[in-house]
């Protein structure tokens, strides 16, 4: 009898377990967070809300936490805010996503977060002071939940940053990488990729892996919703940058398996609640005159992201004397600007990467080399020009209308541009040292910082309204 009140016992309880209810993970995700630091008070109470709902919450980040916000960038510990209210959030591990590297303070940071840094394809020097792990497995109630990092690597075998910040590491293809740990996905209940390679590389990862369960992406800042279908099985979350939303995962298992996943996505700055202690770190951090310094004033609105490109590119020809001006597009980190007053705040802003302005003497030829090289057949890519017409044409059959066929330069008069004069190119450190590698021509420093540069000019002009676009010329073709 007692034997079969034994069996008896034990067969409730394992139907009481494994037959019973499923099992949840929740996760809360964020990308591309770039130091909007001013958003953290609503998603610490989004954190808090759910956490409240599901204790054991895993909240993660998909890279590029940092730069575009001077309260953070120019600390003295650069991004050192970040890290305190990711902290406070309670963030449990991070991806690395390029702008992770753009300011050389990343290894006193790492001593100083409470989450942990997942990417499997980079490898660090050990003089680099970087303590980063491939992957990482989470026990959630019982459920393994293994995350597998990575991060972007461009044509130069490194993430778009500057050279110069990434000496120490060296980094593999990505999907070569991801490849290797099929076999780590059979140790979890669900894999998931910490991915910082951008949409459309998402959706051929889940194509060729379908091993995985979740790609939480960022990088290309593609808004995504609830009605994304899946890929090959996996599914795809991703935001807009600077925390405009974020995602709450869902994934349900039955007896271990992981059995349906959702996605609900949710706007932070329409969130009701805020966390008060964040909000008076948040208020702490905000404190600092210097960036209330008026500079200049817009007498219009910026409302184009080129607008601001080639107010950049007339301020380096300007104070640099030059005949010509490059500006990569990513280099602008704003998208508008208001009309009023330009405040420190907007020039360290729109330019935060403490770039160097540099002079290089070069003649037509390498500078068209130059711009095509770079922009890899990309008009987003193609870096704006001050001092010259860029007439490019693109791909009409392309959907995304951003694939380049033909870049042709003409002098700011229209006339034929001579691609055998040597020309004084002004540009920032940061192209220069991007495309010194296709580039015989001689690079000197003006050793003033660009943002510096660009707060000069704008004081010399007192009033600014955005400049003409016509020195961007597309056709289709």
């Amino acid at each position: 009898m007692k034997r079969k009140a034994l069996f008896l016992w034990l067969f409730i309880l394992f139907s009481n377990t494994s037959h019973g209810q499923d099992q949840e993970v929740h996760i809360l995700a964020a990308n591309d967070i770039h130091a909007a630091v001013d958003a953290f008070p609503q998603l610490a109470a989004i954190a808090d809300s759910l956490r409240a709902l599901y204790p054991s919450l895993l909240v993660l980040s998909a890279g590029d936490n940092r730069t575009g916000n001077p309260v953070n960038d120019i600390y003295e510990i650069s991004s050192y805010p970040m890290v305190a209210l990711m902290n406070q959030v309670g963030f449990n591990a991070t991806a690395l996503g390029n702008h992770e590297f753009d300011v050389n303070s990343l290894p006193p940071l790492m001593g100083l977060s409470n989450f942990s840094y997942i990417c499997a394809n980079i490898y660090p020097s050990e003089n680099s002071g970087l303590h980063i792990v491939p992957t990482q497995t989470f026990d959630v109630d019982g459920i393994k939940v293994g995350i597998i990092g990575i991060v972007q690597v461009n044509q130069q075998g490194r993430p778009d940053t500057h050279p110069d910040n990434v000496r120490e590491v060296r980094f593999s293809t990505p999907m070569n990488t991801i490849r290797q740990y099929e076999s780590y996905s059979h140790e979890c209940n669900a894999t998931i990729l910490l991915s910082h390679l951008g949409y459309e590389d998402d959706v051929k990862t889940a194509e060729e892996c379908p091993w995985i369960d979740l790609i939480i992406g960022g990088h290309s800042h593609t808004q995504l919703t609830a009605e994304e279908p899946l890929h090959n099985g996996v599914l795809i979350t991703q935001n807009k940058n600077k925390l405009q939303n974020v995602t709450h995962i869902t994934l349900t298992f039955k007896r271990g398996r992981l059995r349906s996943k959702q996605a609900e996505y949710i706007s932070v700055k329409d969130f009701p609640k805020r966390n008060e202690l964040v909000e008076v770190m948040v208020n702490y951090f905000n404190k600092n005159p210097y960036f209330e310094r008026i500079v200049a004033e817009a007498s219009k609105p910026f409302t184009e992201k080129d607008e601001l490109n080639f107010l950049m590119c007339d301020a380096f020809l300007k104070e640099g004397e030059g005949d010509v001006s490059v500006v990569n597009n990513g280099g602008i980190r704003i998208d508008s600007l208001a009309a009023g007053n330009i405040t420190m705040r907007e020039i360290l802003s729109m330019d935060p990467f403490n770039n160097v302005a540099v002079k290089m003497e070069m003649t037509g030829e390498e500078l068209l080399k130059m711009l095509t090289v770079y922009s890899r057949g990309s008009l987003y890519h193609l870096p704006r020009v001050g001092g010259l017409i860029c007439e490019v044409t693109i791909d009409k059959e392309d959907k995304y209308k951003d694939r380049l066929k033909h870049v042709m330069l003409k002098n700011a008069d229209g006339s034929p541009f001579d691609l055998g004069k040597t020309y004084k190119v002004i540009t920032n450190s940061y192209m220069s040292s991007s495309c010194k590698p296709f580039l015989t021509c001689t690079i000197n420093s003006l050793n003033v910082q660009t943002a510096d540069m660009l707060a000069h000019f704008l004081r010399s002009q007192g009033s600014i309204r955005p400049p003409s676009l016509d020195r961007l010329r597309i056709k289709e073709e």
